[in-house]
């Protein structure tokens, strides 16, 4: 399995334009084949900073995103928006760990 994290930064007048291309989106980039889990996170010290995680069921079904048209579509849309390049981190998982509910 493989983690995707994304940190962007965007122009401050750009994060709302952000976040409804990002709505209509996410549909299709969790359908895409091997997508098990995506994420939008925003920095708790600077609005101008998202991070997607995704979880990939292989690093191959990752790559076929990245050269699919879901991703030629979305990502020169969102590159437009950036105030500084964005980064990104592909990690393999090697441990997960959730709280658990109920009585001690």
């Amino acid at each position: 399995m493989i983690a995707r994290v994304v940190r962007m930064c965007f122009r401050p007048e750009e994060t709302a334009g952000f976040l409804a291309l990002f709505e209509g989106w996410r549909h299709r980039i969790i359908a895409m084949p091997g997508c098990l889990h995506l994420e939008l996170l925003r920095d708790t010290g600077d609005p101008r900073v998202f991070f997607t995680y995704s979880l990939w069921r292989s690093a191959d079904d990752l790559e076929h995103y990245r050269r699919s048209p879901v991703f030629a579509e979305v990502w020169p849309v969102v590159k437009a928006l950036f105030d500084s390049p964005a980064q990104a981190w592909s990690c393999t998982r090697l441990h997960q760990m959730d709280a658990t509910s109920g009585t001690p």
